[in-house]
């Protein structure tokens, strides 16, 4: 039996634990009845707008002509960067490859022909060997020492309206010889072996710096992009998901007769309408022919697609000199690998090789013999050279 004094603690300890335990239940019910407050996660700020693509330029005269480079990509900063780094290059190239700055090195061969072998720059070196093997191949139709004519023909902004006497031109003819030019290769140097030679590289160093500029610019890591100077493109990968296109000027209207879609390729063109003048009915042009020293009479414009830009430069100047017939079954075997080629003789009439077809897009009606015709009707269909039946001629 419990002792009596306990019996008070123990009637007065249950009214406290129901007291404790109310209070706990109240709590909890208090707890499911107020509402939960999460508090909101921040809203995070909205990414800026990636760039579209687009086309960034940079310009500069170089070479005697205008130089454009042209990056298609979505950073604008990066573009005019590299861009300009890329003309800067061309303009490093210019102090070297220029024969109408006296202090180039091209200057300082020409100043030592007929004494001895010189030492040259490698771009130089590089441009001399090139024409060598275009001159083997064209049968000395594209001849660098035709520089030894520049003061008989003169051209450009410097230039005359009356042809040299057919004296004067043969009095410099011996002179003109691609033969009569060595190069070494364990040194480096070229020999003008005839005092009195010259050489101009006006046919292959524009091309040349297109490509140095071209790998400038795919180090940078550009993959997109047009490279222009004067008569010569070189462009690499597309252009907002398409080929790139070239246009080619009629040799006598103010107006393109047709374009090329290329990629990774460089496209030059020879014109008869460059640097020319006429005199008594009869067109003088730049273009010499080696055999006469007078302007070459076979073709009005060519315009070659080959591998690279030196290549491009030199060979539509050739083609050009031999004309259509004897010129466009060469550029299976050209130096630098094959190429194709479009050109037009002196009738007005097209010609091309499979391949220079195949790229051609027409802005031109042409007849049976594929001679040049007006502006075609614009209809959304793009005609290409290699649709139409072969020329009847």
């Amino acid at each position: 039996m419990m002792p009596a004094h306990s019996r008070p603690l123990a009637t007065t300890a249950l009214p406290l634990l129901a007291l404790l335990a109310l209070g706990a239940c109240s709590r909890e019910a208090d707890r499911e009845d107020r509402p939960t407050i999460v508090e909101p996660a921040p809203t995070p700020a909205p990414a800026p707008p990636r760039p579209e693509a687009e086309l960034h330029t940079v310009e500069r005269l170089l070479m005697g002509t205008g130089w454009r480079v042209s990056i298609w990509g979505d950073d604008a900063a990066a573009a005019r960067r590299d861009g300009e780094l890329a003309l800067e290059e061309v303009a490093r190239l210019e102090q070297i490859l220029s024969e109408w700055r006296p202090t180039s090195d091209i200057s300082r061969l020409n100043a030592a022909a007929g004494t001895e072998p010189i030492v040259v720059d490698p771009a130089l070196f590089d441009c001399v060997r090139a024409s060598l093997d275009v001159a083997r191949w064209s049968g000395g139709a594209y001849d660098v020492s035709w520089a030894v004519m520049r003061d008989v023909w003169r051209f450009g902004d410097n230039g005359r309206d009356v042809p040299p006497t057919a004296a004067e031109v043969q009095a410099r003819l011996p002179l003109w010889n691609w033969e009569r030019i060595r190069v070494n290769d364990e040194q480096r140097s070229v020999l003008l072996e005839q005092r009195g030679m010259q050489i101009g590289l006006g046919g292959v160093a524009k091309g040349y710096a297109l490509d140095r500029a071209h790998d400038l610019l795919v180090r940078a890591g550009h993959e997109n992009f047009m490279l222009f100077a004067g008569g010569q493109v070189l462009v690499r990968g597309l252009r907002g998901g398409r080929k790139w296109r070239v246009g080619i000027q009629h040799p006598r209207e103010p107006r393109y007769f047709a374009f090329v879609e290329v990629t990774n390729a460089s496209v030059a063109t020879s014109g008869d309408y460059e640097h020319s003048f006429m005199y008594e009915g009869r067109r003088y042009h730049h273009i010499l022919d080696p055999e006469t020293g007078f302007p070459s009479e076979r073709s009005t414009s060519v315009t070659v697609i080959a591998p690279t830009g030196l290549w491009a430069d030199a060979v539509d100047t050739a083609v050009f000199i031999l004309g259509p017939e004897r010129g466009l079954p060469l550029l299976e075997h050209a130096p630098g690998g094959r190429a194709e080629a479009i050109a037009v003789d002196t009738e007005m009439r097209v010609w091309a090789t499979p391949g220079g077809a195949e790229a051609l897009i027409l802005r031109a009606e042409l007849d049976a013999a594929w001679h040049i015709g007006p502006e075609a009707p614009r209809d959304g269909v793009d005609a290409r050279l290699s649709e139409l039946p072969a020329p009847v001629r």
